[in-house]
């Protein structure tokens, strides 16, 4: 278990045990596809074993949110749509008009969605209770969007986005202009700069680092950085963006034992990860100037 990208929130409730959040998800699992539901959401184990909605090692806390849904190509629908339209056809005597296409193409859908093949996938959520963070796994927003509304559902504990006193794109932009960052933290090869008015023009440096001439060429055409390479104390390197969402987070040269099992191995990793990001989200809220109180 190890998340590679990473979508920060604040716990802005009460502080919950494992034992009182299984509960809270208990009421609201994940339930095959009924009927004509072309999708279903629910809470599901999130580790290797098909056992708790809780998985918890010392304070830390994972949980996973499944999504089953229904595979139905409109192109497939459109098919059937099309022969049932030929057989009313050749039954009336002339082709369907606009309205009857209408019902006709529901109608195919309707037959199709109930023996649709369905697939399911997970998305998890570490909750470190004692920094107050709700850590969602995802490369965007928008796709933390239910686990997040579930999790407010199930349990009504809010949450909120980290904001800070100074923004990604100021920080990133004066780092690269020259103003380094803290020691614990380098600059590594990968930038994108983009235009303030313009957000369609943007320039980017993929594993080579832009030289200063053009860094100051890019600020004085009112360009900011809304991504930027940088490591973790020479333990985790990751990419920031404007959003202050850390992406491709990979944990470096760490030493680590073989596990036995595949249990144990999972174990191992989720104490390491968390272990290293209860470190890594307050040093680098520090360097953007700390939270802002609202």
């Amino acid at each position: 278990m190890w998340f590679r990208n990473l979508l920060i929130y604040r716990l802005a409730g009460e502080v919950i045990t494992s034992d009182e959040l299984e509960a809270y998800l208990a009421k609201q699992t994940l339930q095959g596809c009924l009927g004509l539901e072309p999708q279903s959401r629910g809470w599901v184990p999130p580790g290797i074993a098909e056992a708790d909605l809780v998985y918890s090692y010392g304070q830390q806390m994972l949980i996973a949110l499944g999504t089953e849904k229904k595979l139905l190509p409109a192109s497939v629908v459109n098919q059937l749509a099309k022969v049932r339209a030929q057989e009313m056809e050749s039954h009336q005597g002339y082709a369907p008009g606009r309205k009857q296409m209408k019902e006709i193409k529901e109608a195919a859908y309707r037959e199709l969605l109930s023996r649709a093949f369905a697939i399911r996938q997970r998305s998890h959520a570490w909750i470190d209770p004692v920094g107050g963070w709700f850590i969602v796994e995802g490369a965007s927003a928008s796709k933390a969007d239910a686990l997040i509304e579930a999790f407010i559902k199930s349990t009504g504990i809010g949450l909120k986005r980290i904001r800070t006193t100074m923004a990604p794109t100021s920080a990133m932009t004066a780092w690269l202009s020259g103003d380094d960052p803290p020691a614990i933290f380098s600059v590594d090869s990968d930038s994108i700069f983009r235009s303030r008015e313009d957000k369609k023009v943007s320039v980017s440096y993929i594993r080579q680092s832009p030289d200063p001439q053009e860094i100051t060429r890019h600020v004085r055409t009112g360009k900011e950085v809304i991504r930027l390479a940088m490591t973790w104390r020479d333990k985790i390197s990751f990419i920031l963006d404007e959003n202050l969402q850390l992406k491709r987070l990979t944990l470096l040269d760490i030493d680590r034992e073989p596990a036995e099992t595949a249990e144990e191995q999972f174990d191992s990793n989720f104490f390491l990860m968390t272990e290293e990001l209860r470190q890594l989200l307050p040093d680098l809220v520090e360097i953007l100037g700390g939270m802002t109180a609202d």
